[in-house]
């Protein structure tokens, strides 16, 4: 890479680092092609970016957007993966490619100002999706409609089953 090159790539970089809502680094340590894009293809169908990044240019663009901190988890060969809409998951894809293989390893992460450790991550795997969160809001708001019809047909339903044993007891 030439100097303009670095320059556009870092530009490039920074931009992404800008947009992602949270951003995780993993160590590629001899991941196979087959892997890499077996993971992308995953990765990019939840419209996450993923791609192993020089450290040097990626310091430069963390410099750029002011994110501190984060220079310790580029030693070695890293890849960055990062995602502009739901954080958990994009934490969610990555812990599950790197349940399997031994050669992807998850060394952080960045979101909302604040660094991300492992613990911290595999919480954010563990939270349900976006739309089985909307399914449990909307089952809770529900709830007490369902329970106000299920009350106010009850008196009906009984009147009903009154009448009926009436009739059938003059019948008999």
């Amino acid at each position: 890479m030439n100097r303009e090159e670095k320059g556009i790539e870092v530009k490039a970089l920074a931009d992404r680092l800008q947009k992602a809502t949270a951003l995780l680094f993993a160590e590629n340590a001899g991941l196979k092609s087959e892997e890499m894009i077996e993971l992308r293809k995953k990765l990019s169908a939840d419209s996450i970016y993923f791609k192993v990044v020089k450290n040097r240019l990626v310091k430069r663009a963390l410099s750029e957007v002011k994110f501190e901190g984060l220079n310790d988890f580029f030693r070695g060969p890293t890849a960055i993966a990062s995602s502009d809409k739901d954080p958990a998951v994009l934490a969610k894809r990555l812990t599950e490619f790197t349940k399997d293989r031994e050669t992807l390893k998850i060394k952080g992460g960045y979101m909302q100002g604040a660094i991300l450790d492992l613990n911290k991550i595999k919480a954010l795997a563990s939270l349900p999706s976006k739309e089985e969160l909307y399914a449990k809001l909307l089952g809770c708001m529900q709830n007490p409609a369902r329970g106000l019809v299920t009350v106010l047909s009850a008196v009906p339903r009984q009147l009903v089953t009154v009448i009926n044993a009436i009739k059938d007891k003059k019948q008999a």
